[in-house]
């Protein structure tokens, strides 16, 4: 699974989350938190989307640093190139 194809899911897994959120309107380098005004529920769900859509498992020590939209996207190429 290559990165452009990691990002696609991440946004398709945010927009289920928050369906309101124009993926062509973030800025995959500013916090993602932020830019669509998530309360921590809605993080949790997204996360638990990412790992249902991607397959990866992102733990709470981890999640705390992952921010942005490249960063989450690096980490879910690694992990699933492992």
């Amino acid at each position: 699974m290559d990165r452009e194809h990691i990002r696609k899911l991440l946004l398709q897994a945010l927009t289920d989350v928050a369906p309101e959120v124009e993926p062509s309107s973030l800025d995959a380098a500013k916090p993602l938190r932020r830019q669509v005004d998530l309360d921590s529920a809605d993080w949790l769900n997204f996360l638990v989307a990412v790992h249902e859509k991607i397959g990866v498992d992102i733990p709470d020590a981890d999640a705390a640093r992952l921010t942005t939209l490249d960063q989450l996207t690096a980490y879910c190429a690694e992990r699933r190139a492992a």
